[in-house]
């Protein structure tokens, strides 16, 4: 070897060194501030999350810091207090009757690393399941019985032209899983439907532990479905409608529906389920979340942090189409009334 490539050689070790040396700054520095809460932010302290705790509002933190992503409560009436943060972290998270259903997603991992997760009422895992996909939406019945969720097993938006999603329900207590609702039989106008262009997303749960409402999409369409899960098949009724979820008192759907053919944009309705009838939402901006019922009058949603494409604040509005939107909680998601 000339002396000439010896300091070739000498040179690009050092750049190497100097690049990895910079990159691994770069990383810490990053992880650093993830770390440490923004100005301004939610004060949030590690604590236990009881998911029978009377009163409570659930959700995801999403503040930055060393919380981020893990379920977190606050009092429901006073959803701007301190927030207490657990050490279970979640891409999409649901509770009821002390059950939850916990979605997690390592970023850049095989799909076969996202999981399903049942937690007991204190959070401890009952049950994994591996996912096909992204975490989307996760619900759990008012019995604490049934779980489900959807994950985009191709695309990562349901305003993208071409997507794919999986859609499973889960007895918490048996394990049985019913692990794609594509196998369920449908009925449309009293026909039955077959296709391979059929998606299911967005399950919510009737109080009988069997009946659910969920979306279907096939032909370029998407369909309020209702649904029987020891009769593994749904009937459609009525179009144009997403991510449904059920009243406390089981009269009303509330979803998003889309207002521009071929564009990302939906409106939140609410439809009365004796008689199909709908009416818009007081909030305006599009909402592609799947709502959920705080009580019998209120809804809470997700919309992104304005200036963060990362983060998604918590908000509410009346569900009688009447009031305004009113911010409910900054840097958070997946809400979950609890008591």
């Amino acid at each position: 070897m000339t002396l000439s490539n010896s300091r070739r050689l000498l040179v690009l070790a050092v750049a190497v060194l100097l690049l990895g040396g910079l990159a691994a700054a770069l990383v810490l520095r990053s992880a650093s501030r993830d770390d440490k809460p923004s100005a301004g932010g939610p004060t949030v302290a590690a604590g236990a999350v009881t998911l029978t705790r009377p009163g409570s509002l659930a959700f995801l933190n999403g503040g930055q810091g060393p919380h981020r992503g893990a379920v977190a409560s606050v009092p429901a009436d006073a959803p701007e207090s301190g927030r207490t943060a657990s050490e279970l972290t979640c891409q999409r998270f649901y509770a009821a009757a002390g059950t939850g259903v916990c979605l997690r997603s390592t970023p850049g991992a095989l799909a076969q690393d996202n999981k399903a997760l049942i937690v007991d009422s204190e959070l401890r895992t009952l049950r994994s399941f591996p996912l096909a996909g992204t975490p989307s939406r996760a619900r759990v019945s008012p019995s604490g019985r049934f779980a489900a969720w959807t994950v985009f097993v191709s695309g990562e938006s349901y305003g993208a032209a071409f997507f794919s999603t999986r859609t499973a329900i889960v007895d918490t207590r048996t394990g049985k899983l019913e692990a794609n609702l594509e196998e369920f039989a449908i009925d449309m106008d009293g026909r039955e439907h077959r296709a391979q262009d059929v998606n299911f997303w967005g399950v919510t749960f009737s109080k009988d532990d069997d009946t659910f409402y969920a979306t279907v999409s096939t032909g370029g369409e998407t369909h309020l479905v209702k649904g029987s899960i020891s009769g593994r098949s749904v009937k459609t009724l009525a179009k144009n409608v997403e991510c449904p979820s059920l009243s406390p008192d089981e009269t009303r759907i509330a979803y998003k529906k889309r207002v521009r053919a071929g564009a990302s944009l939906w409106r939140e309705h609410v439809m009365d389920l004796g008689t199909l009838r709908e009416h818009a939402l007081a909030e305006k901006r599009s909402v592609d979340d799947q709502a959920a019922w705080l009580d019998d009058r209120t809804l809470a949603y997700g919309l992104p942090t304005d200036g963060a494409a990362d983060s998604t604040d918590l908000w509410t509005v009346p569900a009688d189409g009447s009031g305004t939107p009113r911010l409910l909680a900054p840097g958070a998601a997946s809400p979950a009334r609890l008591g």
